[in-house]
């Protein structure tokens, strides 16, 4: 059965996702991206005061979010658009190799196009969390889903 914007209204919940942060995955994404020592390097790391030991780039825990979210919807059969950006996104604490992150998410908003009528906007606020169900991401997303035809 698809899911529809309709299907998703003002104060729709949802967790969802599983995902463990590997350490080869943390440094490749951060040797590609975000080549900062703390990324990159045990001693580095360890010598930072905010990390204390190696840590994903914040860029890697949305992109984990994003393949999270991705897979759920998929598997939901969510008639996704795409989206039209972020109003928010915040790393909250450290994400660490054999980490374990999950996501809530809430809907927020939800318009029609005035345009498209076979398009409506959601504004979706997304937390990632760890193993411990500490927050450590949070981002507001403007997502596109198709209307019910």
């Amino acid at each position: 059965m698809s899911v529809y914007f309709e299907d998703l209204p003002v104060g729709h919940r949802d967790s969802f996702g599983r995902y463990e942060v590997q350490r080869d995955e943390v440094i490749a994404f951060a040797a590609a991206y975000d080549p900062q020592p703390f990324h990159l390097d045990d001693e580095a790391a360890a010598a930072s005061p905010i990390f204390g030991r190696l840590a994903a780039s914040g860029w890697h825990t949305a992109a984990m979010a994003m393949r999270m979210t991705v897979d759920h919807w998929s598997a939901q059969d969510v008639k996704s658009m795409g989206a039209a950006g972020l109003d928010e996104l915040t790393w909250l604490k450290p994400v660490y190799p054999d980490d374990v992150l999950r996501l809530e998410a809430e809907v927020l908003e939800a318009r029609t196009s005035p345009k498209r009528p076979q398009i409506g906007f959601l504004k979706v606020r997304t937390v990632a969390l760890n193993q411990h169900d500490e927050p450590v991401m949070r981002q507001v997303a403007n997502v596109m889903v198709g209307r019910r035809p």
